[in-house]
């Protein structure tokens, strides 16, 4: 049965274990939390000594999955659970084993199956698990870009809810979500220096403190360069990208996504008949500290302009990947592209 990882977190810290977890897909932060609580916590630090494996698909000899099931099939030493986790799972060939398993499920075992990537449900073994009611299933898919930002937000309001003291420039999650990407395990990572790294006293996580920890530079990032454009701020403009053009942490590939949301955003801006911060907010789905930027932005950039803009950025994303561009480098294409927005 497919379920999201709030519950599954919800239903392990309330005790309650199922027989059988196949945790699956191309994101592993969810994965490897929901193995790591189960690992830690489903038995105690006696009972782990004898009753729990933790077996890698690889090591399975013919890539059958039946010395695990013969294993789950028995009693715990210790009279209690047992547990087992499969890692690596997709190096399995053979699952015939499993699927007779799931027709007797032994109710003291969990057996925790970690997957990388996504079975094939079309597969009579993994349609008959996914639909399973002692089944757990957890899909554990990549953000997308457009989604990183909301989830960072997402994550800084529950540290809040616990530490009301600390406050947080909101600036710093367009930074994080544009330098780091989709990778939750790294985003996770920057967000727990920069609440670990911060000196004695200080309640403040800042841009300063993100250039001092994560290595992002607070003059040099997609933030100002927008910030720049909003202004009409040619020489600002022009030294930052040249700033992209020469780093090998700023591809311009990945800065024009996030120029692309902003002035795309801008053009639903432009219509919306109320721009009152709570509208605006929703509708384009933002940090209402943002809000004031889109209207700063609206009277520099008409509806017309701004259209023109998001055509701009569509052609040099195109030009970046070879279509009509045989020589312009990265250099060349933003100052084109800057010069193109700006006048």
């Amino acid at each position: 049965m497919l379920k999201k990882y709030d519950d599954i977190m919800r239903d392990l810290r309330a005790g309650t274990y199922a027989p059988i977890y196949i945790l699956c897909g191309e994101e592993p932060y969810y994965v490897d939390r929901v193995y790591d609580f189960i690992a830690d916590n489903a038995l105690d630090e006696m009972a782990r000594e004898f009753d729990q494996q933790i077996v890698y698909g690889r090591d399975l000899q013919g890539a059958d999955i039946a010395p695990v099931i013969g294993a789950a099939r028995g009693f715990a030493m210790m009279g209690g659970r047992k547990v087992i986790i499969v890692r690596e799972a997709q190096t399995i060939k053979k699952w015939d084993a499993l699927a007779a398993y799931l027709d007797n499920l032994m109710p003291q075992t969990v057996l925790v199956i970690c997957y990388n990537g996504k079975p094939d449900k079309r597969q009579g073994v993994w349609k008959n698990a996914s639909e399973h009611p002692q089944v757990v299933w957890l899909q554990s898919d990549k953000l997308r870009d457009y989604e990183v930002e909301r989830w960072i937000n997402a994550y800084i309001a529950d540290f809040k809810t616990q530490h009301p003291e600390v406050s947080i420039d909101p600036k710093i999650t367009p930074l994080l979500a544009d330098y780091l990407g989709t990778d939750l395990s790294a985003i996770v990572g920057a967000l727990q220096k920069l609440i670990d790294g911060r000196p004695e006293g200080v309640n403040v996580i800042d841009t300063a403190l993100v250039e001092r920890n994560i290595g992002i530079s607070k003059d040099y990032n997609i933030i100002e360069l927008q910030t720049a454009l909003i202004r009409g701020d040619v020489v600002k403009a022009n030294r930052i990208t040249q700033y992209f053009a020469s780093s090998k942490d700023h591809p311009m590939i990945r800065e024009l996504a996030p120029l692309f949301t902003f002035f795309s955003n801008l053009l639903m801006y432009h219509y919306l008949p109320d721009k009152s911060q709570a509208v605006v907010a929703r509708e384009l789905g933002i940090n209402p500290y943002f809000v004031k930027d889109y209207a700063a932005a609206a009277k520099r950039y008409p509806a017309g302009k701004t259209f023109l803009i998001v055509g701009y950025l569509r052609e040099t994303d195109a030009r970046l990947k070879g279509i009509n561009n045989s020589s312009a480098k990265d250099a060349d294409l933003w100052k084109e592209l800057i010069y193109r927005i700006l006048h």
